[in-house]
């Protein structure tokens, strides 16, 4: 659990290092002198603003859904097993 929780962490980390890089590209593109670049710069600032703003809401959901689900039932397995036990599935 402590590794998942780490992995999630780092995770998380990362997609704020692209959110901040994709913010500091889209300060960047008004400073361009040629609208074609302008706009390419733009757009792709936003995108990855958008993925990584995403991906960071999906991982914090997740970590604290689990956290929740571990504070409700401490002896519980973190991810829900088959009914059948059988982890082909």
């Amino acid at each position: 659990m402590i590794i998942w929780v780490f992995k999630q962490v780092l995770l998380i980390l990362t997609g704020c290092f692209f959110l901040v890089f994709g913010i500091s590209v889209l300060i960047q593109a008004y400073s361009l002198k040629d609208p074609f670049s302008f706009v390419l710069t733009f757009f792709a600032s936003n995108l990855m603003i958008l993925i990584s703003a995403a991906i960071l809401i999906g991982l914090v959901l997740r970590l604290v859904a689990v956290h929740r689900h571990r504070r409700r039932s401490p002896g519980a397995p973190a991810v829900r097993q088959p009914p059948n036990g059988d982890e082909s599935e």
